[in-house]
Parts: structure tokens; sequence; C-alpha cells
């Protein structure tokens, strides 16, 4: 059966120059691009030389430089810019000494800067001594102060630098763990506890999300009193008791941490200066490392507020251990936000 072509009624196999020019074209036979191994290995190649020019920037030594991942790359290179965007060259006040390693080993714990949307900005090279973790490992872990921390705190920090951002100036303070290398947590049996103690500051003005920066100081929670840190610490005094907790010695300190001279602790008792709500868990300690086999190492440790002669109260915690006919304490003065963290995983006293 013949075909009729609709436009001239003549048979579609006598004419095709009847039909639309549209119809008329052949389809095209050019195929989508594919990518091929030569231009996947170029892609490569080229990525690779950004990243080394990249890397070349970088203020670090050349041997640090020989030993970053591209991971590790692009982390330090994100931290410098947002370094970059906070504290531009040309806006920075004239530059003063650079904080060295000798300056650095006298702050009791390590800097921390976060721009106003949480992201790590500056950490001091000293962070190492505090997690056992570099720069560049911790940055690993992420790119924002949450990706560090225990995240079973996120909410509470997260609402604590909401707090801080729209009142700046005023200071906020919080508990967590941060991660460590895992030598560390062999070694201590855990991850660190550290409290962070900061404040948004405006770098230019008028404020700006984008010239705001939260500067910190993260100091270490002394988990016993023979940590390498708490020898150095000025918050920490030591007491000698009684078997009944009478005073018999107290460091002169203790005038700078609770306002009390020496001459007027010794011959009171320990008891008279706690808390009511404390004592049942003061007498626990006390019970358990007076009826404890002698000397040794601490038997006894405990979070207990105390009364400060100016008639506040004061977080300390006290280590406690019996050296034969007497009683030692070691205290450390807390923040509350230390107490309240320390005090949720302590026992309760029986």
């Amino acid at each position: 059966m013949t075909i009729f072509c609709s436009h001239c009624h003549r048979p579609l196999q006598a004419e095709m120059s009847c039909l639309p020019t549209r119809a008329k074209q052949a389809p095209s036979t050019s195929r989508p691009f594919r990518s091929t191994k030569s231009a996947s290995k170029a892609r490569r190649d080229q990525i690779n030389a950004e990243l080394q020019a990249l890397r070349s920037l970088l203020p670090i030594s050349a041997q640090e430089k020989e030993r970053l991942s591209y991971l590790h790359t692009m982390a330090l290179v994100c931290l410098r810019l947002r370094g970059a965007q906070l504290f531009p060259p040309g806006l920075a006040p004239p530059a003063g000494p650079a904080l060295g390693t000798e300056l650095l080993s006298l702050l009791p714990g390590f800097l921390l800067v976060l721009s106003a949307d949480s992201k790590l900005v500056f950490i001091s090279e000293n962070v190492a001594q505090v997690l056992g973790l570099s720069v560049v490992e911790l940055l690993a872990q992420g790119d924002t102060v949450f990706d560090i921390l225990d995240g079973q705190v996120g909410d509470d920090v997260h609402k604590k630098l909401l707090l801080a951002q729209e009142e700046p100036g005023r200071e906020v303070t919080f508990v967590s763990e941060m991660r460590t290398s895992k030598t560390f947590r062999l070694q201590h049996g855990g991850n660190r506890v550290v409290a962070v103690c900061g404040r948004f500051v405006a770098l230019r003005w008028p404020p700006s999300p984008s010239s705001t920066a939260f500067l910190a100081l993260c100091t270490p929670v002394v988990q016993s009193p023979t940590d390498g840190e708490a020898a150095s610490q000025d918050d920490i005094f030591q007491s000698m008791h009684l078997l009944d907790m009478t005073f018999i010695d107290v460091m002169e300190s203790v005038t700078y941490h609770l306002g009390y001279h020496r001459e007027e602790l010794v011959g009171q008792s320990w008891y008279s200066l706690l808390h009511p709500e404390d004592a049942d868990l003061a007498a626990a300690q006390h019970r358990a490392v007076a009826l404890g086999s002698g000397a040794g190492p601490a038997a006894g440790t405990t979070v207990l507020r105390v009364l400060r002669k100016d008639r506040t109260w004061t977080w300390l915690r006290v280590w406690a251990r019996r050296d034969s006919g007497c009683i030692t304490c070691t205290c450390r003065c807390l923040r509350e936000e230390e107490a309240a963290h320390l005090r949720a995983r302590q026992p309760r006293a029986a």
C-alpha cells in the first residue's frame, strides 16, 4: 500500500522534499562528552598542583608541610581564610610580639578563637600539651567547635554561645570533654575535660557577624593533685588536719582563696566551713580516709562548697589522704560550671 504525503498528496517514496525543514534534519550523531583516562589524569594533576600551591603558602615549616595530607591542607587553608576575614591585614593594629612557645607555656591552657557561626578561626600551638593533638590533627576532626567537643553537651554549648553573642562582652563558661589522641586516652583513661571561658568581642565598628569573634581560654579540669598542670597552678592550696578534721596547719595562700589568715583557721573544725547540704558528702569522704590503710595515694575525692570570710560560698575540689596521725587535703578552687560537671559524675554519699 502506497503512503501519500499529507502536504502534496504525492507518494512518499517518490518525493521527500515536501517535508518541513525540521523533519528533514538528520538526528545528531555527536556523542555526549565522556571522561577518558587521560582527561581524568589531567584533572588530578591540576588539583594536585593547586593543593601544592596552597600548601606552599601556609606559614609552617617545610617539614610540617611534607606531612600534610590533602584533608589537612584544606583544613589549614580554611582556618587561615577565616582568620584573614576576621583580622584583615589592612585593618589590624600594629603587630605586637608573637605568641612564642615560652609565653604559651605560661598559660594554664590553650587559646581558642571562634567566628560568629562557631567555626574554628585560631587554636594556639600549645593545644598539644593539653589534648595530645596538634592543631592540624585537631582540625581533621572538623571545622566547628562542636566537632571537637563531646556531642552530649552540644545543645548547652550552643545556648551559651548564643547568650554571649546577644550580649557582647559577657563572659560565659562551659565544661566538656574534648577529643584527644589515642595515646592520651590510653594513658589517662578517656578524653580531657576542659573548661572553656570566653566572650564575644567586636573587632570592628559597627559590629556585625563577620567582624565578631569569640575569644576564649580553654583550661583543663585537673583530675588529680598529681597532674603535671596542678603543680604550676595558683588555684591550689593544702591543709593538714587531725583525724577529727581540726585544722593544724594550712598554706598561707589560703588567704587569697578563702580570705582567712592561717592563724584564724588553726584549731577550727573543717566542718565549720562547709555548706550544710554538703556535710554528708564531706563526712563520707572523712570516714573513707580516716578508716583507710594509712599513708598512700589519694583515698578520697569530692566537690564541696566552703564559706569564705566575706560570707560567700566557693566551690572546692578536695583530694584527701591519711598520713599517719593526720589527714592532708589538697584543695583546688572551681568555677561553678566545673563544679556542676564534676558533681554530676561523683557518687552520692550513702
